[in-house]
């Protein structure tokens, strides 16, 4: 009997390729998804909430999770998405998550994309907490999904992701929704609500720069290698965006420093 498999929008690297089954999502393996399994497996034996669980391997040969009803944030972003109390949420869910996966051993696996070095702790960080990865319900987040780029990194490479997408920072310009003129107060109010230390609030800027270059890099690759999403992507505007965002970086950084620690 033929099940019915409905897509699920979102994300680039596997964009028409993830689909609903019921109440399970069937996403394409690679070869790091053992390790992501691991990790999946380790989040479900701590008791934490905010991941999908590992199922199976279907007879296609993709992964089988449980799938996590809710809504993820795709344009045209919706008001609610843009909030303060949206943006804490997702503070409070990564602090979670970094204390449900704090124990799990990272050696011997295998990963997709390496962190830089000097961001790396031993923690496994999700490493791509975008928009369209977090699920919400009621408005508040609940649960992290796609956990493809998930390898050793550290507490403050997640929380550099995270506020550079959802603070966000970049230009202003470039900001075409309420979030514009607030990257500042955002960028600490991320930092506060997470309970970020002395010591990572003060490379946080300096991370977020770092996790910019090493996101579009990703991208940027994806693309020279005939992935057609990430060159679709990178030839319609992401190049263009990622330079202006380095310049951006480049000036911005005293200013965002101080609006961090003052």
């Amino acid at each position: 009997m033929n099940e019915v498999e409905t897509p699920l929008l979102g994300g680039t690297a596997n964009r028409g390729l993830v689909v609903r089954v019921r109440d399970t999502v069937r996403r394409p393996i690679r070869a790091s998804s053992p390790s992501v399994h691991a990790v999946l497996r380790h989040l479900e034996s701590v008791g934490f909430e905010g991941a999908p669980r590992f199922l199976d391997v279907d007879a296609q040969g993709r992964e089988v999770l449980s799938y996590l009803p809710g809504e993820t944030v795709t344009p045209p972003y919706p008001a609610w998405a843009m909030t303060d109390a949206a943006l804490d949420s997702v503070a409070i869910l990564l602090r979670e998550y970094h204390a449900a996966v704090a124990d799990f051993p990272a050696a011997g696996f295998s990963w997709l994309e390496p962190v830089p070095p000097a961001y790396v702790d031993g923690l496994i960080s999700h490493n791509d907490p975008n928009l369209d990865n977090i699920v919400f319900r009621d408005g508040v987040a609940v649960a992290l999904i796609d956990f493809d780029l998930a390898g050793p990194g550290s507490a403050l490479w997640d929380v550099a992701a995270a506020v550079r997408l959802w603070a966000p920072l970049r230009p202003d310009a470039d900001i075409h929704d309420a979030r514009r003129g607030r990257t500042h107060s955002r960028l600490r109010r991320f930092a506060d609500t997470y309970g970020l230390d002395e010591p990572d609030r003060h490379r946080l800027v300096e991370a977020t720069a770092a996790n910019h270059l090493w996101c579009m890099d990703y991208v940027r690759r994806g693309a020279a290698n005939g992935h057609r999403w990430f060159h679709e992507r990178w030839t319609t505007g992401e190049a263009d965006l990622t330079t202006r965002t380095n310049t951006w970086f480049t000036h911005q950084t005293p200013a965002l420093q101080a609006a961090l620690l003052q």
